[in-house]
């Protein structure tokens, strides 16, 4: 099953670099131009220069710049291998929650062979992006995002009683984040940690087009004839939580219709009717309250925003329809509401097929419901779909009946921040 190491990992010399605050950053594909300019503003050396480089050669830069922080003492490897025990702290709806899983270098499988599960589906065109950047640098920048399951929770237990003494990093984001990192070097510990995942598969949360991006990687550099089996390639850097941890947060990703030709909200509402209770509600800053109330029923509900002071609820009567449009597919992949969205609603009602969706020609995405109702009240969307968040047990129950969901169909939260820990992989070590 899953195989687990520590390594040496590239971090930032805070003594030549600067503050640790100023030199990390959020995942590269949640990030505007505009935020990228303000940190590079505030620190020359901000991982953002090698995680999301630009210019005319932006891949060779990310290369160059990296060699060139190695050369000056910005970035310096550790001198033990270790494993990285990484804490997020944070308040989400309303309650103060911490994460806590370890950092490592896990050994690289095909989905096929059931080591490693997805339970996404990815978009060609970031890959494309990350293994240009991967060629150039030879570095994971940031962490894939992976659940395992550990009934006892003696991982947890184990990662909780190597994190009693002060961190080695301790950070605020300015978002909200407090970031904390415990260096972990002895080898019992070390060994200990990593055979407890000897019998385990893990299920990415976050970091899908990333994990495709490090198989592709490693082909290409045994294609090249750089990189034999058990090389630095063959792993790729991973945080891995207890999938039962309490401070789990998925947000739900909500869907922005726009530019369909000849679109008519109320038709397309009476479209739903065989299916879903359509019922009329006043007030649209009330569609997550009532959400949150079906969602707690086990309910499969949407809001449906079209503009001016209302919106529509809708619920589903019966699954029935769905199993009819996806007769092979699992009970736990029919009973998601993205599914139930896409299938039926979507593609069956709207006339929006799959391969238009997964271009996002009439469809975009956004967790902020505030912004998917702004969307279409300036016309810049024509309707927008608020979504309850999938579940953390409908993920793993999806990813192990070797399915996918459609893509955004969860959003961890927080997102582990980007440059407190970075993985070269250039056979050195």
């Amino acid at each position: 099953m899953a195989e687990i190491k520590a390594f040496r990992a590239l971090r930032y010399n805070t003594e030549t670099a600067g503050a640790i605050e100023t030199l990390t950053c959020p995942p590269y594909d949640i990030i505007s131009e505009e935020q990228r300019q303000a940190y590079l503003a505030a620190n020359a050396n901000n991982v953002i220069r090698l995680e999301l480089p630009r210019g005319e050669r932006p891949y060779e830069e990310a290369g160059e710049w990296l060699r060139r922080w190695e050369e000056s003492g910005v970035l310096r490897r550790d001198d033990k291998d270790a494993l990285y025990i990484y804490e997020e702290e944070f308040t989400a709806r309303g309650e103060t929650k911490r994460v806590k899983g370890v950092i490592c270098r896990v050994k690289l499988e095909e989905f096929s062979k059931g080591v490693v599960l997805p339970h996404e589906e990815t978009l060609s065109k970031a890959k494309e992006d990350r293994l240009n950047l991967m060629k150039a640098t030879a570095c994971n920048f940031s962490q894939i995002y992976s659940l395992y399951m550990d009934e006892t929770h003696t991982t947890r237990n184990r990662l909780d009683a190597l994190s009693q003494d002060k961190p080695q990093v301790e950070m605020d984001d300015g978002q909200g984040v407090i970031h904390r990192l415990w260096v972990v070097t002895d080898p019992a510990a070390i060994a200990q940690v990593c055979g407890d995942f000897a019998g385990r598969k893990l299920y990415i949360a976050d970091g899908h087009h990333r994990y495709e991006t490090a198989l592709n990687y490693r082909n290409w550099r045994r294609q090249q004839g750089t990189a034999a089996p058990g090389d630095d390639c063959d792993y790729v850097m991973m945080m891995l939580v207890d999938m039962e941890n309490d401070g789990l947060v998925v947000f739900p990703t909500h869907r922005l219709l726009h530019d369909l030709p000849g679109f008519d909200c109320a038709n397309a509402l009476r479209q739903c009717e065989p299916y879903f209770d359509v019922v009329e509600k006043q007030d649209i800053s009330t569609a997550e309250a009532e959400l949150d109330r079906l969602y707690e029923q086990g309910k499969k509900a949407f809001a449906c925003y079209c503009g001016g002071d209302t919106w529509t609820l809708l619920v589903l009567r019966d699954l029935a329809p769905v199993r009819e449009l996806l007769p092979q597919a699992s009970e736990a992949l029919r009973g998601l509401d993205v599914t139930v969205l896409h299938t039926l609603v979507l593609e069956k009602l709207f006339g929006i097929d799959k391969e238009n969706m997964a271009k996002q020609i009439n469809l975009r995405y956004t967790r902020d419901a505030d912004e998917a109702v702004a969307s279409v009240r300036s016309g810049e969307s024509q309707c927008a779909f608020l979504l309850n968040p999938t579940r953390v047990t409908e993920i793993r129950d999806v990813a192990a009946a070797g399915e996918k969901m459609p893509q955004k169909s969860t959003y961890f939260y927080p997102k582990l921040i980007t440059g407190l820990v970075m993985n070269e992989m250039d056979g050195n070590q």
